[in-house]
């Protein structure tokens, strides 16, 4: 006993060692972007560029103990320098005014508004992770271990989304890639914003309909429309079906981050009844690829349920239901969800999936595209039987006893709290 007591200490000692010496390779918790075609950013117009050569991010960068002890992730697709269009706010768009700030855990990001008040959001590829580190972990030194698990989020991953959910007919906000150089219109914000890569996207709220859909009285977010709800009974409808499609499309590319301030809803006029139609928006963690022995410890479902790594079959369903998705499906057919399964099965062809990374640029989609193009057909083609078990948990966990993640002060009776449906 006393033997195995021994080699179990040794084992956790070593376990430690491992651990700092591959945490110790940067002590940086922020990096922006690098460009690769200046020296010094300060002497170049760029105004006279179309366009520049750009490593979303090298903080992740590491050895082969990194890569081992803390996952090999998508530290290369970072590091990858790719050709990115620069962009000015007076003319992007036909030029945009700054509203207002946004106030993400990671991501940094500007709500814009169009001359024609469409409302955009420019959120920063690079993460900045400082809001997430816990305390205990900076006074042992591991805090790197936080910061290094942003290497697990794509940095081109939403614009492949995008295409994927064009292609089975889903709500997206159409993001691209730019860099956004200093400049006048950034005014207070160019020391923070300034010289960065950027996803520019349609915000999932606006007063001015951007969708393709005709008859739109506004798009809204949860809230909005939970209290909208609350005005208009049964008048308001969701579309249940396209939800339903979307959350099983969620589960085909990994995005595990679903929670209900990360959806928008379309208004569609009919008469006297409201159609509301899901947008999905912030795709940070579709293809969250997290490796390595200190992740595979960290996201272990008895330790952290809701972080599911990007496999090619699914390890712990009830980690990926959501309150959104009991407040909403709850006592919906099981034969719905099987409906949208089948659907999404005959469209997301091999064919169609492979052609989707078209939309990367050829640099990346060498590095990524046979490993995420396999997930993404095996999830595909066992999503029947993610959509009974998804459907199951939803209706074993039954109506909410508190309210969404941001409806916490929306002006509704308590009778609207549990499910949408509850009051008509």
């Amino acid at each position: 006993m006393k033997k195995f007591l021994a080699l179990v200490a040794i084992l956790f000692i070593v376990f430690l060692a491992l651990t700092y010496w591959s945490t110790s390779s940067t002590s940086k918790e922020f990096q922006t972007c690098e460009i690769k075609e200046f020296n010094d950013l300060s002497k170049v117009d760029f105004r006279n560029h179309d366009s520049v050569l750009i490593a979303p991010g090298t903080l992740y960068e590491g050895s082969f103990l990194k890569e081992f002890m803390q996952g090999k992730n998508y530290r290369k697709a970072w590091s990858t320098p790719v050709r990115v269009p620069i962009a000015f706010l007076d003319t992007l768009k036909g030029g945009l005014k700054i509203v207002k700030e946004g106030g993400g855990k990671q991501t940094h990001s500007l709500k814009l508004e169009s001359e024609n008040g469409i409302l955009y959001t420019l959120r920063s590829v690079t993460k900045d992770p400082k809001k997430l580190i816990p305390e205990i972990a900076e006074d042992i030194g591991l805090e790197n271990i936080i910061v290094d698990g942003i290497s697990a989020q794509h940095p081109h991953g939403a614009i492949l989304a995008a295409e994927l959910s064009q292609i089975a007919g889903l709500q997206h906000t159409h993001p691209k890639m730019y860099f956004i150089p200093i400049q006048d219109r950034l005014g207070e914000f160019n020391s923070k914003y300034g010289n960065r890569l950027y996803l520019l996207e349609y915000e999932t709220e606006s007063e001015t309909n951007w969708s393709e859909f005709e008859n739109v009285k506004e798009i809204v977010e949860t809230k909005d429309l939970q209290e909208l709800k609350q005005e208009k009974g049964k008048a308001l409808l969701i579309d249940k079906k396209q939800l339903i499609k979307m959350r099983l499309f969620d589960l085909i590319i990994g995005d595990w981050d679903r929670h209900a301030e990360q959806w928008g809803w379309i208004l569609q006029e009919d008469g006297n009844q409201i159609k509301a139609i899901p947008i999905a928006g912030d795709r940070d963690n579709a293809f969250f690829n997290l490796s390595g022995i200190i992740p595979s410890i960290i996201t272990n479902e008895k330790i952290e349920p809701l972080v599911r790594p990007f496999e090619k079959e699914i390890d712990y369903m009830p980690g990926l239901v959501y309150p959104f998705d009991r407040y909403f499906l709850i006592d919906t057919p099981k034969e719905v969800f099987l409906e949208q399964a089948k659907e999404l099965e005959m469209i997301l062809t091999n064919e169609k999936i492979d052609a989707a990374f078209k939309v990367w640029p050829k640099e990346v989609s060498r590095l990524n595209k046979e490993e995420i193009g396999d997930k993404i057909k095996s999830r595909r083609d066992q999503i029947s039987n993610y959509a009974l078990e998804f459907h199951t948990i939803i209706q074993q966990q039954g109506k909410l006893k508190e309210p969404l993640k941001g409806s916490e002060d929306a002006e509704i009776d308590i009778a609207l709290l549990p499910c949408f449906e509850c009051v008509e």
